[in-house]
């Protein structure tokens, strides 16, 4: 199995859209798309994200040793394409803070944590983090699926 084959298949396994934030030593902040995050924990609260060993956010989240996750809803998707590099917005992102953590304000849900324990697979580092706080509200979440943004449709009946 070649590396196009294994990302085609992982592809078929539907997520939600998170960007991932951290803030830098000089004051500003970092942000990355992503749709690898797991809640790991209850007790302790626990979740984990995967980052590329090559993306910049890797040294950023060492460095500040904290990261924040906010959970996009589907009108949040220029944001998305923001921070995946795919098409800049002509606004400014503003961001929101808990803990001095930075995060997308008005996403479906945020969370903050503190670097809890790093471990190095293969080619991405996976961040453990310990939940510090959380801010939630309603929506409807924004999709990825097989390439694609995608939005829940409910079935009439």
């Amino acid at each position: 199995m070649d590396g196009r084959e294994f990302r085609n298949a992982m592809g078929r396994f539907a997520t939600g859209v998170t960007i991932i934030t951290a803030p830098e030593q000089e004051g500003g902040v970092h942000g990355m798309t992503a749709n690898a995050f797991v809640s790991i924990s209850l007790d302790p609260k626990l979740v984990m994200i995967s980052i590329d060993n090559r993306a910049n956010m890797l040294e950023t989240i060492r460095k500040a040793d904290k990261f924040g996750v906010s959970f996009l809803r589907e009108e949040q998707q220029p944001i998305s394409m923001h921070f995946a590099n795919q098409k800049p917005m002509e606004e400014e992102i503003e961001f929101a803070y808990m803990d001095n953590i930075p995060y997308i304000p008005n996403s479906l849900a945020s969370v903050v944590c503190d670097v809890h324990e790093m471990i190095v697979a293969g080619d991405h580092t996976l961040f453990i983090g310990k939940v510090l706080d959380t801010k939630v509200q309603d929506g409807d979440p924004l999709l990825f699926y097989r390439g694609q943004y995608r939005s829940i449709e409910e079935n009439e009946e």
